[in-house]
């Protein structure tokens, strides 16, 4: 008895995983049918616009006394736009078809953790803040006007971490921020 009901339910079993196979494959076969209309918006073009071929990158300016970050936002935007962008960096203002400049308008310096005993940071955190311009040469159409972005990261004198470890830390995801705002609007 019991070896009939074990076949019973493993037929049952199989039926059902062979329904819910078949239903998944149409699900999939109907969505790579529709057009984007119908697929939520998702598309294959470029995320960046496309009469875009170059790009310079100007030093940002450094409104505050902390010197050294501006070197590393702009060393570090310069990479990040080569690598995750379809852009090109160029070297000379009159070749390029846009200019990103900028200015850090902010470094502060936070404490985030104290030791008891001593009352001495054990963990300090830096926040990098910037305005950003991007300038169509050709059109002289503004593609990002004085956006304000920010950025931050920790570091520990305890784990041999310092200032200028974490203030470039912050640059280099500044950075990452900056070439996402050069990102279409979708």
């Amino acid at each position: 008895m019991k070896k009939k009901n074990l076949k019973t339910n493993y037929r049952h079993l199989a039926r059902a995983q062979w329904v819910f196979l078949c239903t998944l494959l149409s699900l999939c076969f109907i969505g790579c049918a529709a057009d984007s209309a119908t697929t939520g918006g998702y598309s294959s073009e470029s995320l960046f616009p496309e009469d875009v071929s170059s790009v310079y990158v100007e030093m940002f300016d450094n409104q505050t006394f902390r010197r050294g970050t501006e070197y590393e936002l702009t060393d570090a935007l310069a990479k990040r736009i080569e690598t995750e962008t379809p852009y090109k960096v160029i070297s000379s203002r009159d070749r390029a078809d846009t200019v990103i400049s900028g200015q850090i308008v902010s470094i502060a310096e936070f404490v985030l953790s104290i030791e008891r005993q001593t009352g001495r940071p054990m963990e300090k955190e830096v926040q990098v803040q910037a305005v950003v311009n991007w300038k169509n040469l050709k059109t002289g159409e503004l593609l990002i006007d004085n956006k304000p972005v920010s950025e931050s990261a920790s570091y520990s004198t305890w784990q041999s971490q310092s200032f200028n470890y974490a203030s470039s830390l912050a640059a280099n995801r500044l950075a990452q921020k900056i070439v996402e705002l050069m990102e279409k609007e979708w």
